[in-house]
């Protein structure tokens, strides 16, 4: 990931206009206008889940880059990995990592449609989010199904004893090697629609986000099954098949995966922590007297 050092510089930049657009946006002296901010923030809202989601492409379809692991007893010699001069840049034109890049930036809308819905209590404003949540569903939903067609039906690389080969239907081969995979693929996507339509469908239905939520979660666990599983390089190099990386031949050492394992231990404290403080801020839905009433520079 480091290597495609443009594309993750884009996606940091786009993260720290926002963070700046925050701040000073309904501050006093702002000498540039609420507007020049809020370009900042329509930026950083389509830019970010767009890249990411590109980013995140390029580990099912792969990226311009080798490895030299002799590089490693070269003190001249700064990584292992070489990569195209662009750096990253290459993988926002291809369709395959657009695909998916539009599909996280359209599901990230459809979230935050259905999360405001179950946190405003403000008829007019949540009548508004179910017709942006339609809209925007409208265009998740194609190019969802256009992400699945291209994965399932793309190459992937295979370890195959100390040799990387490519595959054909590498994907569709890893989805259907286990029931779990699949279950947890399809239960997802049932989930995430299922949340949709009902918003959709009823006014009074604002629950939406839970079952979404959960479905995403389901659905990104399965691709990412998909893609390090059954002996599968998680990232595949277009240059040099033998430069791709698998969970084999990239992991830590085996000090570095104990500590890690154990620090593990602490997730379920940290995920009760994250539910304790959601729970806390959204235990009372936001109305409009809340904002009128906000001081102005804590709005946003």
């Amino acid at each position: 990931f480091g290597g495609a050092y443009w594309l993750w510089m884009l996606i940091l930049f786009s993260f720290i206009i926002q963070a700046v657009a925050y701040k000073y946006r309904s501050k006093e002296g702002n000498i540039y206008g609420t507007k020049t901010y809020d370009v900042l923030l329509c930026i950083n809202g389509f830019a970010g889940p767009l890249l990411l989601g590109v980013a995140v492409g390029t580990m099912f379809f792969g990226a311009e880059f080798t490895v030299e692991k002799a590089n490693l007893l070269n003190p001249q010699s700064s990584a292992i990995s070489q990569w195209s001069s662009t750096h990253g840049l290459e993988a926002i034109l291809s369709l395959k990592n657009l695909s998916l890049g539009i599909t996280v930036l359209m599901l990230a809308r459809v979230l935050a449609s259905l999360y405001f819905i179950n946190n405003i209590n403000d008829e007019a404003f949540c009548k508004a989010q179910r017709k942006e949540l339609l809209f925007n569903s409208l265009l998740f939903v194609p190019f969802f199904l256009l992400f699945v067609y291209l994965l399932l039906t793309a190459n992937g690389v295979s370890t195959t004893g100390d040799r990387m080969v490519w595959v054909k239907y590498k994907y569709f081969h890893n989805l259907i090697s286990t029931w779990w995979i699949p279950a947890f693929f399809l239960i997802g996507t049932v989930l995430v629609l299922l949340g949709i339509g009902k918003t959709i469908l009823s006014d009074r239905f604002n629950k939406g986000i839970w079952i979404s939520g959960i479905g995403t979660i389901c659905v990104v666990l399965s691709l990412f099954w998909m893609a390090g599983f059954n002996d599968t390089a998680y990232y595949p190099s277009l240059l040099d098949v033998e430069s791709s990386l698998s969970i084999r031949n990239s992991s830590s050492s085996e000090f570095t995966l104990t500590a890690m394992s154990i620090v593990s231990l602490l997730i379920p404290f940290v995920l009760a922590y994250i539910i304790y403080a959601w729970r806390a801020l959204d235990r009372v839905k936001i109305t409009a007297e809340e904002i009128e009433n906000t001081a102005k520079e804590d709005k946003y």
